[in-house]
C-alpha cells in the first residue's frame, strides 16, 4: 500500500521551531517531487514549498521564504520541512504530497503549487502556534 506518513507536527510559542517529516511506505520518495502544503481553519489548502526528485531545486511560498527550509533524504525515504521562527499564521494542518515529476517538477521551479498534480497524500499533522 502506497502512503506518506508525516510528524512532528504540535504546539510551540511564537518565534519557536519545528522539524516536519514525511515518510513513505510502498514506494520510493526519490522518483518524486514532494511538496509541502497546509489548510488553516476557513482557508484553502495552499502550497508552502516543493522540492524535486533529486533535491537540487526548492521553492518556497513567500509567506515561508527565509524562514522554512526543505530538504530530503532519500536513503531514509523521508522528506523534511524545517520551520523556523514560527508566528501564529502558520498554525495549520501541514501535509506532504508526492507528485510525479514529469507533472509538478516544472511548477515546482515556478513556484507554483497545484493540489491536483499531486498523486499521493499524507494525512496531515497539526501545528500550533500560541503563546
Amino acid at each position: 500500500q502506497l502512503q506518506l506518513v508525516e510528524s512532528g507536527g504540535g504546539l510551540v510559542q511564537p518565534g519557536g521551531s519545528l522539524r516536519l517529516s514525511c515518510a513513505a511506505s510502498g514506494f520510493t520518495l526519490d522518483n518524486y517531487v514532494i511538496g509541502w502544503f497546509r489548510q488553516a481553519p476557513g482557508k484553502e489548502r495552499e502550497g508552502v514549498s516543493c522540492i524535486s526528485s533529486s533535491g537540487l531545486v526548492t521553492n518556497y511560498a513567500d509567506s515561508v521564504k527565509g524562514r522554512f527550509t526543505i530538504s530530503r533524504d532519500n536513503a531514509k525515504n523521508t522528506v523534511y520541512l524545517q520551520m523556523n521562527s514560527l508566528i501564529p499564521e502558520d498554525t495549520a494542518i501541514y501535509y506532504c504530497a508526492a507528485g510525479s515529476p514529469l507533472r509538478v517538477q516544472a511548477m515546482c521551479v515556478m513556484n507554483q503549487f497545484q493540489r491536483a498534480e499531486y498523486d499521493y497524500w499524507g494525512q496531515g499533522t497539526q501545528v500550533t502556534v500560541s503563546s
